[in-house]
């Protein structure tokens, strides 16, 4: 089995960039720890369900990025929050039956645990102007 480090590249870039190449880099690192999960029934299993969930945030958040709403945009940054949270059981499952190196289990998840956390305050963010643009059209129709 195949066991290498894994360093999330620090990536100093426009804000507008910088959670899409975050996602890239934790989408291809999630691939490597795949990769390296063993050939067995059970390795087997979690290698294609931790590749279907630690790569699905970057595409969602690409099509969040092109929402045709705010609520559209809202729910795909939901579904990537979602996605985020099942590659994070299925890190720390892998991490209890010792499959990879702490290192590379912990950095994977340090960084799982931190696009969480963007994304949760991504999605109160949009709910919050969602709501303050309803009140302001409400208020708006009343004047009327």
């Amino acid at each position: 089995m195949k066991k290498e480090k894994i360093y999330f590249k620090i990536i100093k870039m426009d804000r507008k960039f910088d959670l899409c190449e975050r996602l890239i880099e934790f989408g291809a690192s999630i691939i490597d720890v795949a990769e390296g999960l063993p050939k067995t029934l059970a390795g087997n299993h979690l290698a294609g369900q931790l590749v279907r969930s630690g790569t699905s945030p970057c595409l969602q958040y690409g099509e969040a990025q092109s929402a045709e709403s705010r609520a559209d945009f809202i729910h795909k940054m939901k579904i990537s929050a979602k996605e985020l949270r099942e590659t994070y059981n299925c890190l720390r499952l892998i991490k209890r039956k010792n499959w990879h190196t702490e290192e590379v289990l912990n950095a994977s998840i340090d960084e799982n645990n931190q696009l969480i956390s963007i994304f949760v305050k991504s999605i109160e963010t949009a709910q919050k102007n969602n709501q303050d643009m309803l009140r302001a059209k409400k208020g708006m129709t009343e004047l009327k």
